[in-house]
């Protein structure tokens, strides 16, 4: 029986992207060939430091895989260097679409009125 899952990973902020991409792609592989949804937020702020770094280049991949799956995965991710932290969470209901990053970006102007 297959479960629904969010993961969000903060990488090294000097990682370039195909970088991030290349280890991303070894990850998908070892949960058992279901093509995550990934969204890339990119470079962003820590709320404190995590390893001497200020920010940290953020993604969140949407999967559904066996919960044998996890283990192994999470063990991957642990042992990688440039990934600063990672949180694994089992959703609840059906998977939300992805918002652009367009549509999510308000000018403050429009905000005010």
């Amino acid at each position: 029986m297959t479960r629904q899952y969010e993961v969000v990973y903060i990488f090294d902020p000097a990682l370039e992207e195909a970088a991030v991409n290349e280890r991303l792609a070894r990850f998908h592989g070892l949960l058992g060939g279901a093509q995550p949804t990934t969204n890339h937020w990119g470079k962003r702020t820590l709320a404190y430091s995590v390893k001497r770094k200020d920010t940290g280049y953020y993604v969140v991949d949407q999967f559904e895989t066996e919960p044998t799956a996890l283990p192994e995965f999470e063990r991957a991710v642990k042992l990688e260097e440039g990934v600063l932290r990672f949180l694994v969470v089992q959703m609840e209901g059906e998977m939300p679409a992805p918002i652009p990053v367009e549509a999510a970006a308000i000018p403050a102007e429009e905000e005010d009125e």
